[in-house]
């Protein structure tokens, strides 16, 4: 809108009745347009309370252990903290995401949030919830955009930083072998953020020793039932294999039943390396069935909710927030399962 000044010196009665007529109807169309908008509400209310957020989720869908622990923290979280929150279950479909994100616009949520099923193919639709002033978070995977301005922040993991764990001990592990290492690789869902970084950093550490050998490496995406059927058929084609990186426990849960279904020891005829610290995977670890596990979180909800009241606040955050997490040996998990909260 056009800004009116006030009258000049040499200005008439009428000319400045005039004027003062428009700056009068001026300040009454920005006050209604305010009272339109989300942000004019706040602005005139001050900070809204918990009660009155509305949040949307998006979530990948329910592929694992470490998942359905993700969607039951974030719930929870909310609960706790009396935040609507509106939850979707894409069931590993980018298509159903970006439906239920352009619903949440429609909804005209406070802020949503989403787990994006893989990284590309998301600028139009969060272009969209920034044209209409919903601020976006992501939790536990990245989007690739060169546009960081579509959304907020991200809360999770450096998946790289994974991969190089899991490479690490495998380096360590191997420290004293000269003849070549066979690896298979399971990997996640393809085109997601975790797969592609666990799979670079693992290779990063790997790569400076020319023993270690990735003699195959297929996408298991993330589920049990995934990682044991592409295990069943890799290890056949690879009867010499040393050792299994999965991108998560559930692979490397489906890998044992795929080594026990070969007549091997899980652990000891194959080693394995894998990616959460979920019950089931540190259990595994416990009884020796796999030999290292490198944590990922998936208790994010307390995170996300200070985020999105934050967010909702007009107040900064960090672009990218990265969780605290660690390693587990046999030892280590046997002492840690007991007070595992997932």
């Amino acid at each position: 809108m056009r800004r009116v000044n006030g009258a000049r010196s040499g200005t008439t009665r009428k000319h400045a009745a005039r004027v003062a007529g428009i700056a009068a109807v001026a300040a009454l169309a920005v006050t209604l347009s305010g009272c339109a908008g989300g942000g004019g509400d706040q602005a005139a209310s001050g900070p809204k309370d918990a009660g009155d957020i509305v949040v949307g989720f998006a979530q990948v869908g329910a592929e694992s252990g470490w998942r359905t622990a993700n969607t039951k923290d974030i719930q929870r979280a909310f609960k706790d903290a009396g935040i609507e929150l509106k939850f979707s279950d894409a069931q590993q479909k980018q298509e159903n995401q970006i439906k239920a994100i352009r619903s949440y616009i429609t909804q005209q949520v406070d802020v949503i949030a989403f787990s994006p099923v893989v990284e590309t193919g998301w600028d139009a639709v969060l272009k969209e919830a920034k044209d209409a002033g919903i601020p976006v978070v992501l939790t536990d995977r990245a989007v690739d955009s060169e546009d960081e301005t579509l959304y907020e922040s991200f809360l999770g993991s450096d998946f790289i930083e994974e991969g190089k764990k899991a490479g690490q001990w495998v380096v360590e592990e191997y420290a004293d072998q000269t003849e070549p290492v066979e690896i298979i690789q399971l990997e996640g869902t393809t085109g997601a953020a975790p797969a592609i970084d666990r799979a670079e950093g693992f290779a990063e550490v790997i790569g400076a020793d020319e023993k270690f050998q990735v003699v195959a490496s297929q996408t298991g995406d993330f589920t049990r039932a995934g990682g044991k059927q592409v295990a069943e058929a890799l290890l056949k084609s690879n009867p010499g294999v040393d050792l299994i990186y999965a991108h998560n426990d559930d692979m490397g849960l489906g890998a044992i039943e795929a080594i026990e279904a070969a007549g091997m020891v899980p652990g000891q005829d194959i080693k394995i390396v894998t990616v959460d610290a979920v019950k089931d995977g540190m259990t595994a670890l416990a009884e020796g069935k796999i030999n290292f596990i490198v944590e990922c979180s998936p208790l994010l909800g307390d995170q996300l909710v200070d985020i999105v009241k934050k967010v909702v606040a007009g107040e900064d955050v960090e672009k990218r927030i990265i969780t605290e997490e660690t390693t587990f040996t046999q030892e280590q998990a046997v002492e840690a399962l007991p007070e595992r909260q997932y």
